[in-house]
């Protein structure tokens, strides 16, 4: 059976919005006037495309409302925190007020420390990096500028739904590889008996 035009477009695009919910296109442009734009499709001839970029919506932010995608998949925030730290907690209570979707670190181990310490240069907590700018300690005008400054909306506009993740270890112990992991309470082999020649006098050379 042959068939149209029509009818070939009626079954492929569910396939593709398939697709489109699980993977989208970024596209940055330049216009003539030097202003750079950033959208979910193709700029027009009269735009540069300066950068194309996918991500993946398979992630917390899948329902996010584009703008704050955009600034979620392009300068992910990270809070580093300890227990008993009131800066730490100050913090968090902002990120949540203003709305920003952050994955929080524990720092309690001296692992954690250490691993602090290799990404911040120190060990002054909190510490919040978003994309690739960090920041010492909490200061809300520093954070509201630094927010801004990654492309995040103004206001509130996380889903109502939206969850944070649990908090995790910042330097998490790797799990032995059950593989290479003796059983336990299996005694090792017994080494195979060292079969003497029949004309070894006692002698080593």
């Amino acid at each position: 059976m042959k068939l149209t035009s029509i009818q070939v477009c009626a079954m492929v695009l569910p396939l593709c919005l398939l697709a489109d919910a699980t993977q989208a296109q970024l596209y940055k442009s330049v216009g003539p006037d030097g202003k750079v734009t950033y959208s979910d499709t193709p700029p027009p001839a009269t735009q540069k495309l300066v950068e194309t970029k996918s991500i993946s919506t398979s992630q917390d932010f899948n329902n996010f409302p584009y703008e704050l995608k955009l600034a979620a998949s392009k300068n992910p925030v990270v809070l580093y925190t300890t227990s008993n730290c009131k800066p730490c907690n100050e913090g968090k209570t902002f990120l949540k007020s203003a709305g920003i979707p952050f994955a929080e670190k524990t720092v309690k181990s001296n692992a954690d420390s250490d691993k602090l310490k290799q990404l911040s240069g120190d060990i002054q907590l909190p510490f919040l990096t978003i994309g690739s700018n960090k920041l010492h300690g909490y200061n809300q005008d520093d954070w509201k500028a630094a927010i801004s400054a990654a492309s995040y909306p103004d206001a509130n506009r996380l889903p109502a739904t939206y969850v944070y993740p649990q908090p995790e270890s910042a330097a998490p112990a790797s799990k032995p590889d059950s593989a290479s992991t003796p059983p336990k309470n299996v005694a090792p082999p017994a080494p195979a008996p060292i079969k003497k020649p029949e004309n070894d006098n006692g002698f080593r050379f």
